[in-house]
């Protein structure tokens, strides 16, 4: 699934081609896509676009926005070839088309007058110190509150594996116990994660493409993701995998020691 950093690739990938122009049309070929009529889309102008947390939005000249969830293989084309696997098109005025590409059908286009609704601060935008003070207020696994888009959002299974490796924190380590030091050390290697992690225009694990069907090529640097049985590379004990939040989770049980 597109985590922040891919979906903060794509709104990079989209903003010169979409900014400042007006919708002529859009076209849905599936139910599950949107409920919207797609002639409420016609003739808007997006005058931003941007990224909240996972997802991308469509900000437009009437006030409202069009939210995009790009759900486990949801991707957005800018000039993209129609195929067999495309869900919406949209189409602007002097030229070029935005496709959204979607083999598993779990992502969704849908115009909404307010964003944001239960999501939590972006990573970038909250201090250290208010983060922690949030995730100890929590009784849960660390992994299970870093997952929780109401703590922060923009974080899935292969950021909060990486993030936890890098301050050695046990993914199922309790959220109150932690102390007020290592919570911020949390946030400081979530944002430096992050930050590489974009820098490198994501991880394509599997289906991710940013806007122009390129891969990103994060996934070259993951230390534990996807990783059971490789060493750790920082001690070479083998990496482990379990299941918490019904996540696979990987981590080193020597550097992670709960």
């Amino acid at each position: 699934m597109p985590e922040l950093p891919e979906a903060e690739t794509i709104v990079r990938g989209l903003r010169p081609h979409v900014e400042g122009r007006r919708i002529v049309s859009a076209e849905f070929y599936a139910r599950r896509v949107s409920s919207d009529a797609p002639q409420e889309w016609a003739g808007r102008q997006v005058i931003a676009v941007r990224r909240q947390g996972k997802q991308v939005l469509l900000c437009l000249d009437s006030g409202a926005s069009i939210l995009i969830k790009l759900g486990m293989t949801g991707a957005l084309l800018w000039n993209g070839q129609f195929g067999p696997y495309t869900r919406a098109r949209l189409e602007f005025e002097g030229g070029g088309v935005l496709l959204f590409d979607d083999i598993r059908q779990f992502g969704s286009l849908r115009l909404v007058e307010e964003a944001g609704g239960k999501l939590g601060p972006d990573p970038f935008e909250i201090t250290a110190e208010d983060f922690a003070a949030r995730l100890r207020r929590r009784n849960t696994q660390v992994k299970r509150a870093l997952l929780d888009q109401s703590l922060v959002r923009g974080l899935g299974n292969i950021y909060t594996d990486e993030a936890l490796f890098r301050a050695q924190i046990h993914p199922r380590a309790r959220t109150r116990r932690l102390r007020i030091d290592r919570a911020r050390r949390l946030h400081g290697e979530i944002v430096k994660l992050l930050e590489e992690a974009i820098a490198l225009r994501g991880s394509s694990i599997s289906d991710y493409v940013d806007a122009q069907g390129e891969r990103g090529t994060f996934q070259t640097r993951h230390q534990v993701y996807g990783k059971a049985g490789q060493p750790c590379p920082r001690c070479g004990t083998p990496i482990t995998r379990i299941v918490v939040a019904q996540r696979g989770t990987h981590y080193c049980p020597r550097c992670q020691r709960i």
